[in-house]
């Protein structure tokens, strides 16, 4: 089965775009917090479609962050302290708390980068 990972790429990419055109960067710190916390939810949402490629369905219920952990702690542990990194950065700092600082955003739009990239990688395994 092919897998495309356009899609968790262009969530990605539009987090970039939201960051760079309208949040406003000035002196290392973006102005506009309402599109730091899109760019963090939109960033998040392309990690967790790149992991459902590995991971699959749950059997019951929805999915949540403690599900996802364990299921990554089955198969590497280094990518379940990215993912808990990811996690920390993108959803809970940029997407709740809207954290203006750009290095933030930085390190967290590099971590979803090579969160998508590992997915990627298992896949064509």
């Amino acid at each position: 089965m092919s897998y495309s990972f356009t899609t968790p790429r262009r969530y990605v990419e539009n987090a970039r775009s939201l960051l760079r055109e309208k949040a406003c960067k000035e002196e290392g710190y973006y102005q506009d917090t309402k599109y730091v916390r899109l760019a963090g939810h939109a960033a998040f949402s392309g990690v967790l479609l790149a992991l459902d490629t590995v991971l699959g369905a749950k059997r019951k219920g929805r999915k949540s962050v403690e599900w996802y952990k364990e299921e990554l702690g089955k198969i590497d542990k280094r990518v379940l302290t990215a993912f808990v990194a990811a996690y920390d950065t993108l959803h809970l700092s940029m997407s709740y708390d809207g954290n203006p600082d750009a290095e933030v955003a930085q390190a967290g739009l590099k971590r979803a980068d090579q969160l998508i990239d590992w997915a990627e990688a298992r896949i064509s395994w």
